[in-house]
């Protein structure tokens, strides 16, 4: 018998590598949906394992909320380029011209639950039939019901109770016209695993995931940048601090955590010590319901 084996995240970078090779073949239309995240650009380093020294079987899409961090904008652009893949950006600020759409109101005005008909647009528009993203299980709640390809009717929309089942690796992309599916690579992995590969890798990240001093909104003990979309009232405490970032959405509805953390093996410390899920920590837009979540996947959010 081999004396062989591979590590955990070996394996899970194989499970990752099959799983993006099925949607290659599989698919006649995918695209990997890239933000300048950690797990997006874990996803992108995967791809280049996946598809290199060829180009990738599927452009890079990013659905811009208009809310960004200019750090990670910048980032996202400097990646795509230099590893000369194409990047296809599409603006919820222009969903909302064209169709009309209200703009959200309130001190952390969030255009997360408008990205759904920008999503959907830029699927039709681009006739893909599978979208590759970075969602993990332990993320939070919703997360847990997905398959790894992940089915949703022709109106984008998911119903967790009609998920297929996947045995011994096996993955049914077989689907109807105007059906699409999301596949999740990394499906199987924790926030501590990505953090581990990273650092094994040694992939470059956005400097905001690391420790820095930052102007903020303390909003009971959650630490929100400033920034031109918040509408502050009397009495707020903006104070500067010394934060970093979990996890990297809107400016609008994603909070900071106070840190001392400014390399990989101390973020990973960090983590290892906490017990908050990082949605659960510093996503604001997952509070408004137990099921704030699951509500927008069933309509059609990624």
């Amino acid at each position: 018998m081999s004396k062989y084996h591979l590590d955990y995240l070996e394996q899970l970078e194989s499970e990752a590598i099959h799983i993006f090779r099925e949607v290659a073949g599989q698919f006649e239309r995918p695209a990997l949906l890239f933000s300048g995240g950690k797990d997006s650009i874990t996803l992108v380093h995967l791809a280049l394992k996946a598809f290199r020294p060829g180009k990738f079987p599927f452009p890079l899409v990013h659905i811009d909320t208009g809310h960004n961090f200019p750090e990670v904008l910048e980032f996202r652009d400097r990646l795509a380029e230099q590893i000369g893949e194409k990047l296809i950006v599409r603006k919820v600020e222009d969903t909302i011209k064209e169709k009309g759409l209200t703009e959200p109101k309130g001190k952390l005005p969030s255009r997360n639950a408008l990205q759904t008909f920008t999503l959907l647009d830029t699927v039709e528009e681009f006739e893909f039939d599978c979208c590759i993203g970075g969602g993990r299980r332990d993320e939070e709640k919703a997360r847990a019901k997905e398959r790894i390809f992940s089915v949703r009717d022709d109106f984008g929309q998911w119903d967790p109770k009609l998920q297929r089942p996947e045995l011994w690796n096996t993955y049914n992309g077989k689907i109807h016209k105007g059906e699409q599916v999301r596949a999740f690579p990394i499906s199987n992995w924790t926030e501590l695993d990505v953090w581990n590969y990273i650092l094994k890798e040694n992939i470059q990240l956005p400097s905001i995931y690391f420790s820095h001093e930052r102007e903020v909104l303390n909003l009971d003990n959650q630490f929100i940048a400033m920034n031109e979309f918040l509408n502050l009232e009397e009495g707020d405490i903006v104070t500067t601090e010394k934060v970093r970032y979990r996890t990297v959405g809107d400016m609008t509805c994603t909070a900071a955590v106070l840190s001392e953390a400014d390399n990989l093996e101390q973020v990973i410390a960090e983590i290892i010590t906490t017990k908050t899920s990082e949605r659960g920590e510093t996503r604001i837009d997952d509070r408004t319901s137990e099921a704030a979540m699951e509500d927008r996947k069933k309509a059609g959010y990624f």
